[in-house]
Order: C-alpha cells, then structure tokens, then sequence
C-alpha cells in the first residue's frame, strides 16, 4: 500500500514538473485543437520589443474576414502590419477601440496595416463593433478556426485579450503589447520605427 501511495505522489510530481516546464503557448495550442475557448483574461500592459535578429520565421495565417473575405498573411507581404487580438464584450477592447483607429488613421499613408483578429465573436456582434466604435479597418475572425488561432499561438495568448501585435515587412513579430493600450502614442512610436527599419 505504501508502495503504491509513493507511486502515486511521484507520478503527481512529475506530472507537475513537466507542466511547469511546458511553455504556456504549449498548452494553448493543446487548447486549440480540443477547440476550447474559454478564460479570457486581460494582460498587464506590458510592452516587448524583439530585435530583428530574435524575431524568427515569419507569420503565416489565412482566415475568413467579417464581410466573408478571405485574408492571408500573403495579402501583406512587404507591409508593417497591427494585428489587435480582441473580442466584443472585452471591456478593455472597446477602450483601446479608438486609440487603434486613430494610430491606424495616422500611419496608414506611411504604409502600415492593421488588422483586427476577433477570437470570440460572430460577424454580427464583430461588425456592430466596428459600426459603434468607427473602425474602418478588417477583421478576421477565429472562433472555431483551430488553424488560425494556432497560427498566433507561439507569440501570443488568444487568452489574453486584448494584445497587439507590430509586424515587420517580412513577416515577423517586430513587438507585443499585452493589454489594453494607454494612449495612441506608444503604438504610433513602435510602427514608425519598424517601418522606419531597412529591409
């Protein structure tokens, strides 16, 4: 009996030794596939900045647009874009609403993209969004897209809502922003400097 009890508290510890060593992103690509959704959390405003030379491969995604569309990675090659994870009903969403459209408006003539990637929402609640909130630039959307979501998963929490990505003009995750957005600025800065960036 106490043989088996040891047995038992070892394979616990070890089981709780291998989750700690997996990587969060590791159990959200478990999620996905078993095409759980839940928990949304918003993150703690941090902002990360990546070298160039640590930003890895490039992002590659395709997915179906509010309208219907299909937009892919390949529709931005060579651009900056913003991709801004969010949902409707995520109150730190709406907030950073027009901070995103004004940065949008401001540097979109330079070159930048945005593109929202709602990971809850329907076309109806995502296009009401965009109708309350004056955002003029597309979304795709992820509910039951397991590809799409996995796509993100190794930079970023679907979780953790709202978080902004800047995307270099190959591709790669140039920064992170992890939660709701202050203000226009910090965003505005980070987009000009990648595209500020020499090829």
């Amino acid at each position: 009996m106490r043989r088996r009890i040891l047995a038992a508290v070892a394979a616990v510890a070890l089981t709780a030794g291998l989750a700690a060593c997996s990587g969060q992103n590791d159990d959200l690509a478990n999620l996905y596939r078993e095409g759980n959704t839940q928990g949304f959390i918003s993150s703690d405003g941090r902002v990360e900045t990546i070298p160039a030379d640590k930003r890895g491969e490039a992002l590659s995604f395709s997915g179906t647009s509010v309208d219907g569309s299909t937009i892919s990675s390949d529709d931005f090659a060579g651009d900056v874009v913003v991709l801004n994870f969010w949902y409707a009903a995520c109150g730190p969403c709406r907030a950073e609403a027009p901070v995103l459209e004004e940065t949008f408006q401001d540097t979109k003539a330079d070159g930048a993209q945005f593109l929202g990637v709602n990971i809850y929402d329907g076309p109806e609640q995502a296009t009401s969004f965009d109708e309350t909130y004056g955002i003029t630039y597309p979304s795709i959307l992820a509910r039951g897209d397991v590809d799409l979501k996995l796509a993100f998963a190794d930079w970023t929490s679907l979780q953790a809502a709202p978080t902004t990505l800047v995307v270099d003009r190959e591709g790669r995750v140039a920064a992170r922003l992890f939660g709701q957005l202050p203000d226009a600025t910090t965003l505005r800065d980070l987009v000009e400097d990648t595209l500020a960036e020499k090829p």
